[in-house]
């Protein structure tokens, strides 16, 4: 392995045109570690940059709190320390508008299981069988009530083909987007548990 190639693989390292600030030292400071303080002790001060062999050794001997009296170290350890700052709410304008709820999948229906009874979850099948959002949508679709049976859904499903397929409507092609979902909404409903 050559010189060049086993020097690259140190994660920090910053090429540049300085030398080591260690006295002596005539390598490149290609790391840098933290220098002296100046008036309290918000982060880590200036800078200064070492060579490999000397950002080892003054990782060695690094105290982050050395030169605090006791009390400036434990405001440094206290369990919220640093959270004080002030945030801003993130803004629902512009480019960075949040995900809608209706635009995750949800199979588990693990996000509406938090909400039953809320305006979330709608109302409940009398058998206390779970509907999840993708079936109340779908039996939205078929125009079903949420008590529906096998048999409702299935004459609710013929109904509708027999409207919207061009070969049953004098080939009236405009309804083939409807007919699609129609198809959809069945197809997950004869599947789903509720109507097992």
């Amino acid at each position: 392995m050559a010189e060049g190639e086993r020097k690259a693989r140190f994660h920090g390292r910053i090429a540049g045109d300085r030398g080591c600030n260690a006295p002596g030292c005539r390598e490149a400071g290609e790391f840098r570690a933290p220098g002296g303080r100046r008036g309290g002790f918000d982060g880590p001060g200036d800078w200064q940059w070492l060579c490999l062999d000397h950002v080892r050794e003054f990782n060695q001997r690094y105290n982050y709190f050395s030169g605090m009296s006791a009390d400036e170290i434990a405001a440094q350890q206290r369990p919220f320390a640093g959270w004080e700052r002030e945030t801003r709410a993130f803004t629902t304008a512009g480019a960075d508008r949040p995900p809608r709820w209706a635009d995750f999948h949800d199979p588990l229906d693990a996000i509406q299981a938090r909400f039953r009874g809320g305006a979330a979850a709608g109302a409940e099948r009398k058998d206390g069988r779970p509907l999840s959002g993708e079936d109340r949508r779908a039996l939205k679709t078929l125009g079903l009530e949420i008590d529906a049976d096998r048999r409702a859904l299935r004459r609710a499903y013929s109904d509708l083909v027999r409207r919207y397929h061009p070969d049953r409507n004098g080939g009236d092609r405009s309804h083939e987007r409807a007919l699609g979902e129609v198809i959809a909404a069945y197809q997950l409903l004869k599947g789903s548990a509720v109507f097992a």
